[in-house]
């Protein structure tokens, strides 16, 4: 009967929603009907992340910037990316940047407001942030100046390696020059087995010494610590010359930050937390620092890169960074060459004052601990002052990422399919008109789902009885089909009895619930209903006749 009750109130439905159906075009005579339609175009998706347009005039702190030294930083990426388009294919973006990139190569502004309308014509801004964050989070490198020695010495103990020839990650040549800087990394032994690389207590203890892989020597491991934290180095031997140093691979074990340690042992408080408080307990406690170095098990290898002594480092691009404008970013998410438009409060002068920080940047490095959709961080240049502002900074800030005008995702808003209302809330809500001043007053009732489910049995409905609180049990259902009772049915919805008005108005619930076909009964439910005339007893099932014996006669 629940059945029954729950078909009779989707007739009603398709009844009263026939003819706007068909306005819509959803169906026609009850037959759904095949709809073309043009593909929509659908807003592009960054994973884990947030994103809502806005408008320039909402971008806080645009005009008070030098748009000038950003476009030339975009310029430096813009030949790489018109070089080598498809190293973009898997990003969100794609090749979206080629096209402003050709326009750059073609315009020479002059004026920070000639390059401010140059972003302006070929992007939208989006602020995007993690999923669930209000706003993304900034950290600070640099590129250190030390000092080192091209050979061993009593001072200059700690060698710089460059990448181990038994180094292999899967999927990538020995001799490759773009290896990853995260996943697994195996050395070989012999001519198949691969096991994991040596971590750094392993190389730090000579697991690789000896074996001609030193590109230069240092005074301390401290020294070297940063420098892979860094992943370039200007290196400055006893004559006066300068080696050159950049990234090339890793061991493949994750980046542990030391400070987090420092942290969570309670040794340095977090409030108190940076690059120059690491290095003074370390330089305070050097037992204690060599326990430090090794809970960061990931090690940096190096090769030496052809370039002046005043130049400035070489990012992941492949292009030159430039000091304030470039930041390093999620590789796995963002294109190189993407501008970012970050603003917050930054400790760029001291720890105790934080100073407004508005200033569109490009995305032109990586690294492994800059993980997701609004990260980043800023590089400012070489030296100690750089250093030091540099590990100052750990603090939240606002991403506004510049998307081509041909990615816009508001194009596509007034394109996508909506989903189609779910049926339960359309079966749930539905009007009753009135019926006749004899039957009983239906022009509030709701007939809904759960007043279908909820039968009480024993409760049989009654002539004069609400429709939407009659309450139908599977014996009044047997008993009206096999014309002993009409106990089922409320006389005022009856057809043909004596005595009834007819309905007042046709989509009331008691005439469609009266005129939906009631489900046939089962054979034997009136034998086995002891409250029927007929009840002879119950009925034993009929034992069927095994295949190879004959039954009895």
């Amino acid at each position: 009967m629940v059945a029954g009750a729950a078909c009779a109130a989707l007739v009603l439905t398709l009844a009263s929603d026939d003819v706007e159906a068909r306005r819509s075009g959803g169906y026609s005579h009850r037959h759904l009907r095949h709809v073309v339609r043009a593909p929509p175009v659908l807003p592009f998706e960054f994973p884990n992340a947030q994103y809502v347009p806005v408008a320039w005039g909402d971008v806080a702190g645009w005009r008070d910037d030098d748009q000038l030294a950003a476009f030339n930083a975009f310029r430096n990426s813009c030949a790489a990316i018109i070089a080598n388009p498809a190293s973009a294919e898997t990003k969100t973006l794609g090749r979206s940047l080629v096209e402003p990139c050709r326009e750059a190569r073609r315009h020479h502004p002059a004026t920070t407001e000639a390059a401010r309308a140059f972003f302006e014509a070929h992007f939208v801004p989006l602020r995007i942030s993690k999923l669930g964050d209000v706003q993304g989070f900034v950290t600070g490198y640099y590129e250190p100046e030390v000092e080192g020695s091209p050979t061993r010495t009593d001072v200059y103990t700690v060698p710089i390696y460059r990448r181990p020839s038994n180094l292999f990650v899967r999927g990538y040549s020995q001799s490759s020059t773009n290896l990853p800087n995260k996943g697994q990394v195996f050395r070989k032994i012999g001519r198949r087995k691969l096991v994991p690389y040596y971590d750094r207590g392993e190389i730090e203890d000579g697991a690789i010494a000896g074996r001609g892989l030193e590109l230069c020597w240092l005074k301390d491991q401290t020294d070297l610590l940063f420098i892979q934290i860094q992943g370039s180095a200007r290196v400055r031997m006893p004559d006066g010359s300068v080696t050159r140093l950049n990234y090339d691979a890793h061991n493949g074990y994750p980046y542990t930050p030391v400070g987090r340690v420092l942290i969570d042992r309670n040794i340095i408080p977090r409030e108190q937390m940076s690059m120059q408080r690491i290095r003074q307990w370390m330089e305070e406690n050097p037992d204690g620092a060599k326990d430090l170095r090794r809970q960061n098990r990931s090690y940096v290898f190096f090769r030496k890169v052809d370039l002046a002594a005043d130049a400035e480092a070489v990012g992941a691009q492949g292009v030159h960074l430039m000091a304030g404008r470039s930041i390093a970013v999620d590789k796995a998410l963002h294109v190189y060459g993407t501008p970012f438009f970050i603003s917050g409060a930054l400790p760029l002068e001291s720890e105790q004052s934080p100073s407004a920080f508005h200033r569109l940047m490009v995305a032109q490095d990586t690294g492994s601990a800059i993980v997701g959709p609004a990260r980043a961080d800023i590089y400012f240049g070489a030296g100690q002052e750089a250093g030091r502002v540099a590990g100052r900074l750990k603090n939240g800030a606002d991403f506004t990422m510049l998307v081509p005008k041909s990615m816009d995702p508001r194009a596509g808003e007034h394109t996508v399919w909506l989903p189609e209302p779910r049926p339960a809330a359309a079966i749930a809500r539905f009007d009753v008109g009135k019926t006749d001043s004899a039957g009983p007053d239906l022009t509030k009732s709701d007939v809904t789902k759960s007043d279908v489910t909820k039968s009480d049995v024993g409760k049989p409905a009654v002539a004069g009885t609400d429709v939407t609180k009659t309450e139908v049990t599977k014996t009044d259902v047997t008993r009206a089909v096999a014309g002993k009772s009409d106990v089922a049915r409320p006389k005022a919805a009856v057809s043909g009895s004596p005595g009834a008005n007819p309905p007042a108005a046709t989509n009331s619930a008691a005439t469609l619930v009266a005129e939906v076909p009631l489900p046939a009964p089962r054979p034997d439910a009136l034998k086995l209903d002891p409250s029927s005339p007929d009840f002879i007893g119950p009925i034993r099932p009929q034992r069927r006749p095994s295949p190879d014996r004959r039954p009895r006669q």
